[in-house]
């Protein structure tokens, strides 16, 4: 479900109004995780750490209202819930687009991604067909630690959906990281609310 949203009464309409014209609206940040927690949380109780850290980066957007703003044929729509797009990985080196719904129960959340990857890893091409406009879209490169990233971009295509890419994690005096790259649409967003989703998602990935 979605809304239409008050952009006259925003304090930001100045703001969408300037970026909205820019060809390329989206800027991004590279920050490190620290996934320590969450990954001898995973390792103890059995729980797939791909999937894990998804759900809590799913869980953290959806409490930033402006990762639910959307641009739509000129106007700016607020949805109820986001969810995710997610590059899943195959045997053969390729990758295809899976469509996982949010769901808050994290084994509920599993059990219907499990079922969209493995369905994803037998099928062939992108499978481009069930992404809306209420996703993000969510990579990840466990072979690579990466300290920035940009996307490929079709700059005719006007999007405003936010990009979430997660990188190799590594030991450093006991400690595991990774890096996380986000990349938002400026006429929707600033650092700011991008500080918002990684002090969230960051404190999920330290729950016991």
């Amino acid at each position: 479900m979605k809304q239409l949203f008050d952009l006259e009464n925003w304090a930001r309409k100045e703001h969408f109004n300037f970026f909205n014209q820019f060809e390329e609206p989206f800027f991004g940040v590279a920050v490190e995780i620290d996934c320590n927690i969450a990954y001898h949380k995973c390792k103890k109780e059995g729980i797939g750490f791909f999937l894990y850290y998804l759900h809590q980066a799913l869980a953290s957007a959806n409490t930033v209202e402006n990762f639910r703003l959307r641009i739509e044929d000129g106007q700016i729509y607020l949805y109820d819930q986001v969810n995710a797009s997610a590059v899943i990985n195959r045997t053969d080196n390729t990758f295809g687009f899976s469509y996982i719904d949010y769901l808050s129960d994290l084994e509920e959340f599993q059990s219907a991604a499990n079922k969209e990857i493995e369905q994803v890893r037998n099928s062939t091409g992108l499978n481009l067909e069930g992404n809306g406009a209420n996703v993000i879209h969510i990579s990840a490169m466990p072979f690579l630690k990466f300290t920035s990233l940009s996307h490929a971009r079709s700059f005719s295509f006007k999007d405003s959906c936010p990009k979430i890419s997660f990188g190799k994690m590594t030991e450093i005096d006991g400690r595991k990281s990774m890096p996380i790259s986000i990349h938002i649409n400026h006429a929707l967003a600033d650092g700011y609310h991008v500080s918002l989703f990684v002090e969230e998602f960051q404190r999920r990935m330290n729950q016991i």
